[in-house]
């Protein structure tokens, strides 16, 4: 927002001051990501860095940052936390453990896929869940959510 500004000089070699209107209104963010852990972290991601989104009881790292989202079972979910990263993180790879695929209903499955597919220019990638582990400590941070999914933890790679 623009504002209006006066400035009084009293006389040479006096400071100056700046006064405000007193009409000022302060917005705050009403949608979107909210929470300012998760906005820090995320502006802190530059190309080809990653980010780790997993579930409740993904073990702790103490190598990065983590932001505990975790309210309760299921609140907010890793799905939930990809949608809203969606509007302001570009992501160009996908990785989840290759288990997810053999321990969840189907209906779980695709309700993952479809939400990868959203990121359309991102490449999705399902490898052993070792595997997946190793590449936690390279991440900028791990954001801690309350989903049960089994094997449901991803992490995004920027572009």
């Amino acid at each position: 927002m623009l504002r209006e500004r006066e400035k009084d000089l009293d006389s040479p070699g006096e400071r100056c001051h700046t006064t405000l209107p007193t009409t000022i209104r302060q917005s705050m963010l009403q949608e979107g990501i909210l929470n300012p852990h998760v906005l820090d972290l995320i502006a802190r991601i530059r190309h080809t860095n990653t980010l780790v989104i997993c579930d409740w009881a993904f073990p702790y790292w103490s190598e990065i940052e983590t932001v505990d989202l975790a309210l309760t079972r299921g609140i907010p979910n890793v799905l939930d936390v990809l949608k809203l990263l969606q509007p302001n993180f570009k992501v160009g790879h996908i990785r989840q453990a290759q288990e997810f695929l053999n321990t969840n209903p189907p209906e779980t499955i695709a309700a993952f896929d479809e939400c990868f597919a959203t990121f359309s220019d991102a490449q999705i990638t399902r490898e052993p869940h070792l595997e997946f582990k190793t590449r936690v400590p390279k991440a900028i941070g791990l954001i801690r959510t309350g989903d049960p999914t089994a094997y449901g933890n991803v992490i995004v790679e920027s572009v």
